[in-house]
């Protein structure tokens, strides 16, 4: 036996017994269609009704084919077997719906003969309610369950809450060892990322006070920037300010004077509007003083046509009777005779009507002449009324020339002041290049303050060097005199004894090769006066007047580094010496000392020099230094320079 579930639901029934008050109750109806195919395959419909807060709860009915042609021949149904089932559950699925609302269309009731569901048996009625009646669409007779069914019910609901619990049980297990597993995971996982968060954060720190301290810099310097730059744009708004103030000054006196000449305008046309609007009116008042006249006549007119076409029936009528007259005098003239008097009097009666006739007839002429006057007058007035509309035309045509007029006035002011706009943007923007110029500017003053006193300081840098060439060429020139009254001396003093010994004394020649500074990179020859040091060394070894010994000349540093022009004007002046006889001055010629543009400055021989032992027996008694000149310049010891 197959069991196939249809319908398992809980569903509210409202309960009914015999002698109590209606309750409602939580009811779960399970619908199961059982097939049976031993010994003879047929189908069954099995319905229970339970409750799953009362165990012991428990009805059931079971529907063959037999018993379901019983019901439906009982209860009228127009449905199957086979579609019964469906159509079953469809009115249950209707009260689902229906059970939350006030007054439900579709309810179950569970009617019982006993004042309480007490083991007997009940009907379920699915009923319809309407404002007339309660329809019952089905009732179903449910019998209690038994002793073993109950049972068998309760073994079930056991048997299934025990495969719920291993189920349970299960999923309770799987889902536990998942939960561990993620736990494990997430937290490996968590302390790795704690781990980076940490780091990032360290780089994070690192890397905002860079940013920071960067930031800082570019701020400090960009407000720099921006002070400039708003000077300078504030001096160049203010001048542009100016001449934009005074360039709006005089299109506002253009304006002005254009407006006034517009109002002038203006007021002529108001007057010639309002003198208009008064002609417009009075010609008005006329048109409606000359259409109540002519209605008037139209009514007047309308009138006399009335008595008109009175007067004419009544001479119709009257012809009538003259007509019947004539037959009556015709027929009756021998009553004539008899009756003149009669006839006289109907022919005054004639004579006065056709006096009256002709006198309606002359009336008629006169009105309607009268009338035609009238129509001439209505023409003239139209034609007024037209001159009238064709001057209002005219008039509208002026105004409407005016209003363009204005309207322009308007587009024009508008457009100013979009001008003024577009200018004002301007403004800001050359407001803004002006600062930024001014910061340039700035930085240019600033720029050339310092070239400035670059300047000053080598302007003072080059009169201290002409000051040192000065002194330089004084004492060259001093210590080649002193060279030539030297060797003029010892010349004198051994007079053709030993010529070649005293040429080899006092030749150039004779002294020692000139050094070359290796550890300086020079190779080149070392200017005269290293050359006059050393060859002052000999002499005094020989003089026995002085006993002191002799130091060397010290010169300054700049004095050591010669240019290659100065090294090729030496070497001659060596050669030119070694040429010289006895009777010539021995030293080095004038035109070495003449001073050139295109070689370094010497800047000359130290203060040391000067003041050094060794130059002392040389020096004239004038120009010796005393101690306290020690610090004194060395143009001080040479009165000729």
């Amino acid at each position: 036996m197959a069991a196939e579930r249809i319908f398992d639901r809980a569903v509210s029934v409202r309960v009914r017994g015999c002698g109590c008050e209606e309750r409602r109750l939580k009811v779960r109806v399970n619908i199961e269609l059982l097939s049976i195919s031993n010994p003879v395959h047929k189908k069954d419909l099995a319905v229970r009704l339970t409750d799953d807060t009362d165990p012991f709860f428990l009805y059931n009915l079971v529907i063959s084919e037999e018993d379901f042609q019983s019901l439906k021949s009982q209860q009228g149904l127009l449905v199957d077997f086979s579609a019964f089932p469906q159509k079953f559950v469809d009115l249950l699925q209707q009260c689902i719906q229906e059970q939350n609302k006030d007054i439900p269309r579709f309810l179950l009731q569970l009617v019982s003969s006993a004042p309480a569901l007490d083991h007997t048996p009940v009907s379920l009625n699915v009923v319809e309610t309407n404002p007339f009646k309660h329809l019952t669409h089905l009732s179903l007779k449910f019998l209690p369950g038994t002793d073993a069914e109950i049972k068998k019910f309760l073994a079930n609901c056991l048997k299934c809450l025990k495969e719920d619990k291993m189920m349970l049980e299960e999923k309770l297990k799987r889902t536990e060892e998942d939960l561990t597993r993620q736990l494990s995971y997430t937290q490996q996982s968590l302390s790795e990322k704690s781990r980076e968060l940490d780091k990032l954060k360290n780089e994070w720190t690192s890397y905002t006070t860079a940013l920071s301290n960067k930031h800082s810099q570019e701020l400090t310097s960009e407000k720099e920037r921006a002070l400039q730059a708003q000077t300078q744009y504030q001096q160049q708004h203010e001048q542009q300010k100016k001449e934009l103030e005074n360039l709006h000054q005089k299109s506002i006196q253009q304006l002005q004077n254009r407006l006034s000449e517009l109002e002038v305008i203006n007021k002529d046309l108001t007057e010639r509007r309002y003198k208009g609007d008064s002609t417009v009116r009075e010609l008005k008042a006329k048109l409606s003083g000359l259409e109540d006249e002519c209605q008037r006549a139209k009514q007047e007119v309308l009138s006399l046509r009335r008595e008109n076409t009175t007067l004419d029936a009544e001479c119709h009528e009257k012809e009538k009777l003259i007509n019947q007259l004539q037959t009556r005098v015709a027929v009756l003239e021998q009553e004539i005779k008899d009756k003149d008097q009669l006839v006289t009097r109907t022919k005054e009666v004639l004579d006065a009507t056709q006096e009256q006739k002709v006198i309606l007839e002359e009336s008629t002429e006169e009105k309607q002449r009268h009338i035609e006057k009238l129509e001439t007058t209505i023409k003239s007035l139209s034609a007024e009324l037209l001159k009238a509309n064709e001057i209002i035309k005219k008039l509208q045509g002026d105004l409407k020339t005016l209003m363009s007029k204005l309207k322009l006035k308007n587009t024009v002011t508008i457009q100013q002041e979009k001008l003024l706009a577009e200018k004002e943007e301007k403004l800001q923007k050359e407001q803004r290049e002006s600062q930024e110029m001014g910061q340039s500017l700035r930085m240019k003053e600033q720029e050339v303050c310092k070239l400035q006193e670059q300047l000053e300081s080598t302007i003072q840098k080059l009169e201290e060097s002409k000051q040192l060439l000065k002194t330089n060429e004084n004492v060259i020139t001093w210590l080649n005199r002193q060279l030539s009254e030297v060797q003029m001396a010892k010349k004198l003093d051994s007079p053709g004894s030993a010529p070649a010994g005293g040429r080899a004394a006092v030749s150039p020649l004779s002294m020692p090769d000139r050094p070359s500074f290796h550890s300086s990179g020079l190779s080149h020859p070392i200017s005269p006066l290293y050359a006059f040091q050393n060859f002052l060394e000999p002499i005094h070894s020989k003089s026995g007047n002085s006993q002191c010994p002799v130091s060397k000349v010290q010169l300054n540093s700049q004095l050591l580094k010669p240019s290659r022009c100065s090294d090729a004007h030496t070497v001659p002046a060596a050669g030119h010496a070694a040429n010289k006889e006895n009777g010539d001055q021995l030293g080095l010629e004038s035109k070495y000392f003449k001073r050139k543009d295109d070689s370094i400055p010497l800047r000359g021989l130290s203060q040391n020099t000067l003041n050094s032992e060794y130059l002392r027996p040389y020096l004239p008694a004038k120009a010796q230094p005393s101690p306290k000149a020690a610090g004194t310049p060395a143009s001080a010891y040479f009165p000729g320079s």
